[in-house]
């Protein structure tokens, strides 16, 4: 330890007891000189002998026979405390503060005629002395109980010398800030971007806390120059203007109202300029990505700038800077904004568009074929409002063995006030998706509706057996706990989930940009995970919409279930064609089903009902021949080419049909006539098996090169496994007829 480090606390450390070992014992002599006490220290100082230097100081501090007055005739009598760095007198104080504090003895009363002459004595020391020595003299001598004179006029005549740090700290902690002027003291260290002392000056202060927001708010003014506050301080060499614009101080109140706890209304300048971000913002989702509908533009827009003269100013400068007048026009119309400082094209524009009426949506609105469809009909979509109508479809939601997408829907935030709460629950199973309108089931809170909703919820998140797919699923249900305090344990009740953002993470596609490196108009997140995945990325224009609003609008539904319905086509795409993104076949189990109870299950539940054919399992006992894998002949359509890539590994004869092959003579091409048909559900535990090679318990014993791990196909010659597609759906598993 540097023995000039102050920093020790006296409770933990054994030297704070009396070195010698007892109290009551002083075998030296009282009425040692200070200044040859203070030589006597200097050779242990100098070779850092820290203890046995602090056991000399105490024994020499018990033979003085007034410590206070011989520490301050120390000081006067020496100058190496006045440099900078450690020093043996800054030290000494220390040791003696804690020593005072371990050896109460009386002390002059405050008030009296003594103490009040040590206390000017110890301010005129406070003069030169540096940060080391401010808080020890401050103790000893009790100068936060002083007469407050003396103190203020050094503190101010710090300031007026420039060392604005040094006379901060000392009104800190001298507890001067209600007899100095606020913005006086604060303002050089704001300048020189010092916020955490003056943080600390207005701790435990509301009053200087509100002050101190005022001030920052103050500079945040529109067409405020911040060069004119640094005029009157012309001791501050060192202005940070890079960290005084709009925008960081902006940042710098939000952060402080949050630490406060105080209301965003306070700081109405502040406020502007946030809106001012959030134009520009949205302006670059409209103008430049091309991912924002006009109509929520608008909405979000005129919400931002209201009646705010300087706002309008802002956005027209900002539209006019981009170079389209039929889209800038068209953004003045709805918005209603002063038209007297447009340019001429776009004047010109704006009085061909108010002479038409139906006028329609902008010219760039991308098409429909350029993203991801819905494979699903209108009606399979279910808005659902109420406890009544959602319990209909409880069963349909906790089927065991299936896959659901889970996605929330909030109203986007563009002000101070943190994330606002979720507004929209997207549960996708395969051929419906329901969308569950959040505020209406969980209101009013407590009632019985709400608590069977969120039971619902609760069974479905914590179902092992039902696998939900997300895309960030953690910080989704982070928002919905947050929202709702009945669903404050969503996060943690999850069980048996796949995010496929981790899936993303570990993609690899070759020539598709990585996640998080695309250009700014291209996708991102799930919409880029759809585009590698499923050749087109997601339809974004209704993201930020105003997800409060109901009815919600016909393109707020659909990009609501098409957000949770991508989410089952990636997952069977991944799974069907694991190899083509450098992916492991089980994704869940290479992923994160380590971290679930789902490693310990056993096969899905429904296994045992799809195996009870008589062909397929025999009565126990029965010897069953077992079947070689060359033994087989299997066509499978171009929708399965995974599978059969995955057969033609195990030595099986597979023939994948072209997309204009008709599949009726796919039998000619196998020689027989026997079809076995394979439901979804079939189809869902075959892939399930045959990413579990240990299989059931059953299987034991089946010798290589069988193509089965359960002995469903030794029992059939010869087959054709017609794999058929459901129309407009991308998944190749149906019932067959």
């Amino acid at each position: 330890m540097d023995p000039g480090d102050p920093a020790c606390d006296p409770a933990s450390d054994p030297a704070t007891r009396d070195p010698t070992g007892d109290p009551t014992a002083q075998s030296v002599p009282t009425g040692q000189d200070p200044l040859l006490f203070l030589q006597s220290l200097q050779m242990l100082w100098s070779t850092r002998e820290l203890r046995q230097l602090r056991e000399e100081a105490w024994r020499g501090f018990a033979a003085l026979d007034d410590p206070l007055t011989s520490l301050l005739d120390m000081l006067d009598g020496s100058q190496g405390w006045r440099g900078r760095g450690p020093s043996l007198e800054a030290w000494v104080a220390c040791e003696l503060k804690r020593w005072l504090q371990t050896r109460p003895r009386p002390r002059p009363a405050q008030g009296s005629p003594g103490l009040k002459q040590l206390q000017a004595r110890a301010v005129r020391v406070l003069a030169e002395s540096p940060p080391s020595l401010v808080e020890p003299l401050v103790s000893i001598f009790q100068l936060q109980d002083a007469d407050r004179s003396p103190l203020l006029a050094h503190i101010h005549r710090l300031h007026q010398e420039g060392r604005f740090k040094e006379a901060v700290v000392l009104g800190t902690k001298l507890q001067l800030q209600p007899d100095l002027d606020f913005e006086t003291m604060s303002a050089p260290l704001l300048l020189q971007d010092k916020v955490h002392l003056v943080e600390r000056y207005v701790d435990s202060l509301p009053d200087l806390q509100q002050r101190l927001l005022a001030l920052l708010d103050s500079w945040c003014q529109p067409g405020f120059d911040i060069r004119v506050v640094a005029r009157w301080y012309p001791q501050v060499t060192s202005v940070r203007l890079e960290r005084l614009s709009p925008r960081e101080l902006s940042r710098q109140v939000l952060r402080l109202l949050e630490r406060y706890g105080l209301d965003p209304a306070l700081c109405p300048n502040m406020i502007t300029q946030q809106h001012l971000a959030a134009l520009r913002y949205l302006c670059h989702k409209r103008l430049v990505e091309r991912s924002l509908s006009q109509e929520s533009w608008a909405e979000h827009v005129q919400g931002l700038v209201g009646q705010n003269q300087w706002l309008q100013e802002q956005l027209l400068q900002l539209l006019t800077a981009h170079n389209d007048a039929a889209v800038v026009a068209r953004c003045v119309l709805d918005l209603s904004l002063p038209t007297e400082q447009l340019p001429a094209t776009v004047a010109t524009e704006l009085n061909r568009l108010r002479l038409q009426e139906g006028t329609t949506e902008a010219p760039f609105e991308d098409r429909e074929d350029d993203h991801y469809q819905l494979p699903i009909a209108r009606e399979d979509i279910h808005f659902l409002a109420s406890w009544e109508a959602l319990s209909r479809h409880q069963e349909e939601l906790l089927q065991p063995g299936q896959v659901v997408g889970v996605d929330l829907e909030w109203k986007p935030s563009f002000c101070a006030g943190g994330r606002p709460r979720a507004s929209l629950m997207q549960v996708a199973v395969e051929g419906r998706v329901f969308l569950l309108d959040l505020p209406k089931l969980l209101s009013p809170a407590g009632g019985p509706a709400p608590r069977a909703f969120s039971r619902l919820v609760s069974r479905l998140l914590s179902e092992p057996s039902v696998t939900k797919l997300g895309y960030g699923m953690a910080g989704d249900l982070r928002s919905l706990g947050a929202s709702y305090p009945a669903l404050a344990h969503a996060e943690k009740q999850l069980r048996g989930s796949l995010d496929l953002l981790q899936v993303h993470k570990q993609m690899r596609v070759v020539d598709m940009p990585a996640p998080g490196v695309d250009g700014a108009r291209g996708p991102r997140g799930l919409s880029l995970l759809v585009q590698q995945v499923l050749g087109k990325p997601l339809d974004k224009t209704q993201q930020l919409s105003n997800w409060d609003r109901r009815p919600l609008g016909e393109g707020q539904l659909v990009y609501a279930a098409t957000d949770a319905y991508c989410l089952l086509e990636v997952y069977w795409a991944l799974c069907r064609e694991p190899a083509r993104f450098h992916l492991s076949g089980d994704l869940a189990r290479s992923l994160r089903l380590g971290r679930s109870d789902r490693s310990r299950m056993q096969e899905p539940p429904r296994l045992q009902k799809a195996l009870a054919s008589p062909r397929q399992v025999p009565a126990e006992g029965v010897a069953i021949p077992e079947v070689r894998a060359r033994a087989f002949r299997v066509v499978c359509d171009s929708m399965l080419q995974g599978l059969a890539r995955s057969l033609r590994c195990l030595g099986v004869d597979v023939l994948v049909l072209g997309a204009g092959e008709d599949h009726r003579r796919a039998a000619e091409a196998c020689n027989c006539d026997q079809y076995l048909k394979v439901s979804k559900d079939m189809m869902k535990q075959l892939v399930w098996l045959g990413s579990h090679p240990e299989g059931p318990s059953s299987t034991a014993g089946v010798s290589p090169g069988c193509c089965h791990p359960t002995g469903l196909l030794r029992s059939f010659p010869p087959l054709f496994l017609r794999f058929g597609a459901r129309a407009g759906a991308t998944h190749a598993v149906s019932d067959l007829p």
